[in-house]
């Protein structure tokens, strides 16, 4: 098994950079962030008519790539996780997380025994079809899988600090738009107490020796995100990047020429 040291890079707290991708599931999608420089992509099963068979071919087309295949499952729940991982997912993002008893189940279901509770399935796609020492593909798998809670709910936000002591996770999360529409502030990104909450999510992570992870959407977001501590980011939504550059290009296309003197 190829050695891919993002997680180790992650919970150093260094600046990891990705995407996430919501809409265009094609077979060059890898590739193509790749050679931007996006360390990781998440493929959004929870907003999007994603499945499984989709999701495994979207894995296969990273193989090869300086890019490691991650997804963001529906729900913390072991047929989504297990599955998921059996793929070939090096992460997986868990919405709503709200509870330490959650986020240990979580863990569990991506862990191998005595660690876990996960079942064997080695030679199949997480392993690229090859063989190999089964005790040691179990080391790796735990060293290279990480696992992403994602802290977006108001019961969320109350148990942050239980959900960052627990082991295995490894990400804490902020989806800000459901954070904001449960903290009863939606959209409210510059509210003093919304604010307040990406800093403390961010400082509990630091405190537990996780690392703090967003979705930025512009250079603005980028700049106020890492000035909080944040270092695992993604850059989106692919649909509003693609419209955001295809809008620009059409405006200029559109715009009456221009007459030299």
């Amino acid at each position: 098994m190829k050695h891919h040291p993002i997680k180790q890079t992650v919970l150093e707290g260094q600046t990891v950079v990705g995407a996430m991708t919501f809409e265009f599931f094609s077979p060059g999608m890898s590739a193509i962030l790749a050679h931007t420089g996006c360390r990781f992509v998440f493929y959004d099963m929870e907003h999007t008519g994603l499945g499984f068979e989709t999701l495994k071919w979207l894995f296969s087309t990273c193989r090869g790539l300086p890019i490691e295949p991650m997804v963001r499952v529906p729900r913390g729940e072991y047929t989504w996780l297990a599955r998921a991982l059996d793929l070939g997912a090096h992460g997986v993002m868990i919405p709503m997380v709200e509870s330490a008893e959650q986020a240990r189940s979580i863990v569990q279901a991506c862990r191998y025994p005595p660690l876990g509770r996960r079942g064997a399935a080695f030679g199949f796609a997480q392993c690229d079809y090859q063989g190999g020492d089964i005790g040691q593909k179990i080391r790796d798998y735990h060293d290279r899988t990480l696992v992403v809670a994602q802290i977006e709910t108001e019961r969320g936000l109350a148990a942050v600090e239980e959900i960052a002591a627990v082991d295995g996770i490894d990400v804490l999360w902020v989806g800000h738009f459901d954070l904001s529409n449960f903290m009863g502030i939606p959209a409210q990104f510059d509210n003093p107490t919304f604010l307040q909450a990406m800093q403390h999510v961010a400082d509990v992570a630091r405190r537990h020796g996780k690392a703090a992870g967003f979705m930025a959407t512009d250079p603005a977001w980028v700049d106020r995100v890492k000035a909080m501590g944040y270092t695992m980011l993604a850059v989106g939504t692919d649909v509003s990047l693609l419209a955001d550059a295809t809008r620009r290009l059409v405006d200029h296309a559109a715009a009456p020429a221009v007459k030299e003197a």
